[in-house]
């Protein structure tokens, strides 16, 4: 049986009501749902709008602006540049995918990790920065070669898709739209 969606509400004075505890919460409580992977829906008090994007766009602006960004000036314009594009739709599936893939890779160099340290998490966190320094080179050459792979996989999608759209409108009549008059 699926847990139920945890209910936040949004008041017009900008405050998060969280109905599971009956309290008031902030949005570092939100972020640590977010952490602990806890399934919720930012609602808007008065008109029931879904809020949840709105809200988690807000955290990563916060994250964005305290400490190191994750992303850079060139990364949000190109963002931006393809906001109305024909891929957006895809696109968004397509970065979505990637992170799971890198946070998978995160998660077993974690594991792999532990297996060798135990859980003394200093000595984890040690290792996986000492690790991560000294394979930086490495690293970045196989990120390299796998946005290479994604982006001849997204090309070939792409030529797919326009292969697809010839086909379909190569049997239509040429002079269809003048069949109405």
């Amino acid at each position: 049986m699926a847990e139920p969606i945890r209910q936040i509400k949004k008041y017009p004075n900008r405050r998060l009501y969280d109905t599971l505890t009956s309290s008031y919460i902030t949005l570092s409580d939100v972020k640590e749902m977010v952490l602990q992977f806890e399934h919720f829906q930012v609602l808007d008090a008065k008109t029931g709008e879904d809020l949840t994007r709105s809200i988690l766009l807000q955290i990563l602006l916060e994250e964005e602006s305290c400490g190191l960004p994750l992303f850079s000036s060139d990364l949000l314009s190109l963002i931006i540049r393809l906001y109305g594009n024909a891929m957006q739709g895809m696109l968004g599936k397509y970065l979505e995918n990637n992170i799971h893939g890198f946070l998978e890779f995160q998660h077993k160099l974690q594991e792999q990790s532990k297996a060798v340290f135990g859980d003394n998490s200093q000595t984890h966190a040690d290792f996986l920065a000492q690790f991560l320094n000294f394979q930086q080179p490495a690293m970045q050459s196989m990120m390299k070669a796998y946005m290479d792979q994604s982006q001849k996989m997204f090309q070939q999608m792409q030529e797919q898709i326009q292969t697809q759209a010839r086909n379909i409108f190569a049997y239509a009549p040429a002079d269809a739209h003048m069949a109405g008059r």
